[in-house]
């Protein structure tokens, strides 16, 4: 088999999708860890235009962004499927992966706010992207989006619930509340649970003093 590498920082959560996608496909890799502030030539090297991790190198062959790697390794590794055979469904499971994508930059805004109506505002537009997941993607009372099984939707998904677990610490405000998103909540922790999973989840306090600290810098620098 052709030389597998992931270049990619311990906490960073698209660098979560692919050691999970890696994982559950029992595929051996070398890991890079990257200095988030202090990238590597070789990383510029291989990611030039965005300078960004993950980056996942195969026989040589970089790859950037983390859901293009994920359909990459499903592609080239067909067993234990993250992507929906049938089109119609491929589809649409692309489409939940784009919304899970759009939900980053309402987290994003909920830890840069400082005043408790700026916080307020990022909390209820936060609450709206949450919404549509919890009122239209489990309908069946299915265990994960992919019904008994992990697939492509729940690890963007899962990455961006850590996430926002992690950022819930950091700055004091419960958004995924049970008594708004029972069915998110449930899915969640069926998913973290997996063992595959709940293995290769970043330690929680170590996370969560590393964000504070990020953030405590940036809001300075403001």
């Amino acid at each position: 088999m052709a030389e597998v590498k992931l270049h990619g920082f311990w906490y960073s959560p698209f660098t979560m999708r692919v050691v999970w996608t890696l994982k559950l496909k029992g595929i051996p890799y070398e890991n890079i860890e990257e200095d988030r502030y202090n990238k590597s030539p070789q990383l510029l090297e291989y990611n030039p235009v965005n300078k960004k991790t993950p980056v996942f190198v195969h026989g040589g062959k970089p790859l950037p962004e983390s859901m293009i790697i994920v359909e990459y390794i499903d592609e080239i590794w067909p067993h234990n499927p993250l992507l929906p055979s049938d089109p119609y469904e491929r589809a649409r499971a692309r489409f939940w992966v784009k919304y899970a994508d759009d939900t980053v930059s309402a987290i994003a805004a909920l830890r840069s706010s400082v005043e408790v109506e700026e916080r307020e505002k990022a909390t209820e537009k936060l609450w709206e992207h949450l919404r549509v997941v919890e009122e239209h993607c489990f309908g069946d009372e299915k265990k994960f989006f992919g019904g008994d099984n992990i697939n492509i939707v729940d690890i963007a998904f899962g990455s961006i619930a850590k996430f926002l677990e992690i950022e819930e610490d950091v700055i004091q405000v419960k958004v995924l509340e049970a008594e708004k998103f029972p069915h998110l909540l449930s899915w969640f922790n069926n998913f973290k649970n997996v063992p595959v999973i709940s293995e290769n989840l970043p330690n929680h306090e170590k996370t969560v003093t590393t964000i504070k600290a990020i953030r405590q810098k940036a809001l300075a620098s403001s």
